[in-house]
């Protein structure tokens, strides 16, 4: 295999493909990327067997030579090493010459690299097949229902199905639901009729995917029993869908709600980041305290002392209310609507409570209180 490639075009295909390869991987020949030209162009491809991304580089782009002076052929060639070569070299091409697929040569603007590779027949086959039930979301709704969701997807791995997203299709709407099981977030989208499945992706894929789109105005996703397929522009992402049951969220949403708070993001998260600074000794917890006459954040240590925040302008329907609750939760809460105004509403005291955007009803956020005595 041999040839010569614009250095910008290259480096972009390796760090797109290396982001599948783990920093520290169990099989050897997955440290690797597999750099194949054939009649199409260049395709590079790593995985760690959960994720797989392989992206395309094509010879041509408009009336742009992208590749040149090339021959076809495959090889395996470390991912950290050639993508450090590529981000370093001071050219405008780099030339890629593999011999006996034992030795390849990276050479240009006087610099010339000589690396051990792998033959690619060594490379493990992986499943890139698109069948199964298939969705095409545009940019903006697949951002949203990363932005709005994922953050909620628990990162310990001892419950693995409360690390997934759950997405449900069915009578042409698409719900996506993350949860830790101290919070939980939901994002609806409309979708054609007849699409019908379920599917439990992990959360911190459908980040990467996200991170991914830059420059493509919607993403082809392919579900299967064990997989999900992810097609944007040159690039596709394949992940290990999570295995088991993802736990019944649907009665956590309270159908009635004894009190209501209608308060300005901006002030209310600006009000509890400020009282949070004292939450020392209950790591990020505060007090909401309500009424008629007033809306505080407070919090307070036994070390260093106390914080009261007043909120100024709210709008509070119920009787006399404190709750306490992790700061954190309730500030990506908030985050993640992305309206000026922000609803409460609370069942009692220890029972989980809303956070919605009154103008968007497809997003919901469910926090549980924390109990503080």
């Amino acid at each position: 295999m041999r040839f010569t490639i614009r250095r910008e075009e290259l480096l972009k295909g390796l760090m797109i493909a290396s982001r599948a390869v783990a920093s520290k991987v169990a099989v050897p020949v997955l440290a690797n990327l597999k750099v194949e030209l054939n009649e199409r162009g260049l395709f590079i491809t790593g995985s760690n067997y959960d994720l797989t991304i392989r992206t395309f580089i094509p010879y041509k782009q408009d009336e742009l030579e992208i590749i040149r002076n090339f021959k076809e052929g495959a090889t395996l060639i470390n991912s950290k090493i050639i993508v450090e070569i590529a981000r370093k070299m001071g050219c405008e091409e780099i030339t890629l010459d593999v011999i006996d697929s034992t030795i390849a040569t990276i050479s240009g603007g006087g610099s010339e690299y000589k690396l051990n590779c792998i033959k690619p027949e060594e490379y493990p086959d992986l499943d890139l097949d698109s069948s199964g039930t298939k969705l095409t979301l545009r940019k903006d709704q697949f951002d949203a229902i990363v932005a709005q969701t994922s953050f909620a997807a628990s990162t310990k791995e001892q419950r693995p199905i409360l690390t997934a997203m759950n997405l449900e299709a069915a009578n042409g709407l698409l719900v996506a639901t993350a949860t830790d099981s101290a919070r939980l977030a939901r994002k609806e989208i409309e979708i054609d009729r007849g699409i019908d499945f379920v599917a439990n992706v992990p959360a911190k894929m459908m980040v990467e995917v996200d991170h991914l789109m830059e420059g493509v105005e919607s993403v082809d996703i392919a579900f299967s029993d064990k997989k999900a397929l992810f097609s944007l522009g040159r690039t596709v992402i394949a992940t290990r869908l999570v295995a088991g049951d993802y736990p019944n969220t649907r009665g956590i949403l309270p159908r009635i709600t004894n009190y209501s708070l209608e308060v300005n993001a901006s002030d209310l998260s600006k009000a509890i980041e400020r009282a949070n600074i004292l939450s020392i000794d209950r790591e990020n917890v505060v007090d909401l305290a309500m009424s008629e006459d007033g809306v505080e954040i407070s919090a307070k240590s036994s070390q260093v002392g106390s914080a009261v925040e007043k909120i100024e302008l709210f709008k509070f329907d119920g009787q006399q209310l404190k709750i306490s609750f992790n700061s954190e939760f309730v500030l990506a809460a908030v985050r993640a609507l992305g309206s000026d105004d922000v609803t409460f509403l609370f069942v009692g005291e220890m029972k989980p409570f809303v956070v919605k955007n009154n103008a968007d009803p497809s997003v919901i956020q469910i926090v549980t209180p924390v109990r503080t005595y």
